[in-house]
């Protein structure tokens, strides 16, 4: 087997996304339905009219983009009799792709999957201050060059690595103050270019612990299943199947480095070829593109992308 199921994270929304998949097929209206139950909020109906900065908000972007993931596999499932075991070596995500991810090899429910990714947005929203911590892109600097630099920028503060984007992307987390001196000192040693992310809190940092512990109690009330094609976890960059595990990974990533670079390296390593980006938006085929050899790469989110993709497989 040598295709990959990838799956987005944050910054990957925008208003509109999944409406195509609803008006063209039930089964994509049942995974938004499911959800918005799970919920007790017509979040669908945010997703498709605005505003955008209330879809943006953490704790409605999480569950929404699980959402629409969600819907395309159910598509595949129902529409071109697909099963993700028989057509996949290994999915993974991109932080609350993971979650994604998981849902889609059957390890939570979708319902399951959007309380999480609810409460994994709030908590993350609470662990830290609005205006306290923040995250920027370095952008021409290696990982290694990027971790100095984030080193350097602490001085006593946090301030560390949070995704390792490959192809020269690196994004850096902490208190404002010192993700501030980053960009500034990222500047003075090469980075074509260092800005501040439009993101409401410091995520895959240590200052995220208190979400990490509130994911914990929240994970450990759910059902995990073995998931029917093994995951590439962002912690490890590696494969894992163990519920338990999966549990105890889920946790760390809240504070953890997304290591998405070494993620597809491993993938390439265990002979996958092909990428399918499942979702919104084609963020993470951009990434695979600067990372591996010689990808091929399908973006999967609208009808169009379903019916293309299965002729495919």
């Amino acid at each position: 087997m040598t295709r990959a199921f990838i799956f987005p994270g944050q910054g990957s929304q925008s208003v509109g996304m999944g409406r195509e998949l609803a008006d063209a097929f039930a089964s994509a209206r049942e995974v938004f339905d499911e959800v918005n139950d799970a919920l007790g909020q017509n979040l669908s109906r945010l997703m498709w009219e605005g505003p955008q900065e209330d879809l943006t908000l953490t704790e409605n972007a999480q569950p929404a983009i699980m959402a629409v993931s969600l819907a395309v596999i159910r598509t595949l499932e129902k529409e071109g009799g697909f099963s993700l075991a028989d057509k996949a070596a290994f999915v993974a995500g991109h932080s609350l792709g993971e979650y994604s991810a998981l849902a889609a090899a059957g390890t939570f429910s979708v319902a399951d999957t959007a309380r999480l990714l609810k409460r994994r947005g709030l908590a993350m929203q609470r662990a830290v201050p609005v205006g306290e911590g923040a995250m920027a892109a370095l952008l021409g600097l290696d990982f290694d060059q990027a971790s100095e630099v984030a080193a350097e920028a602490a001085q006593g503060d946090v301030c560390a690595a949070a995704n390792d984007n490959g192809g020269g992307q690196v994004v850096v987390s902490g208190k404002k103050e010192a993700v501030e001196r980053a960009i500034e000192i990222a500047k003075g040693k090469g980075a074509k270019r260092s800005m501040l992310l439009p993101v409401s809190a410091p995520f895959h940092c240590e200052l995220m612990q208190p979400a990490a512990d509130e994911m914990a109690e929240a994970l450990g009330a759910v059902e995990l299943k073995a998931p029917s094609v093994p995951l590439v976890a962002n912690v490890t960059a590696s494969r894992v199947a163990d519920p338990a595990t999966i549990r105890d990974l889920l946790v760390k990533q809240v504070t953890g480095m997304v290591r998405w670079r070494e993620s597809v390296l491993y993938m390439e390593e265990q002979g996958v070829t092909v990428f399918a980006e499942i979702g919104a938006g084609k963020a993470l085929s951009g990434m695979v593109k600067r990372i591996a050899k010689e990808p091929e790469l399908h973006a999967v989110g609208t009808p169009a992308d379903v019916e293309a993709f299965l002729k495919t497989v």
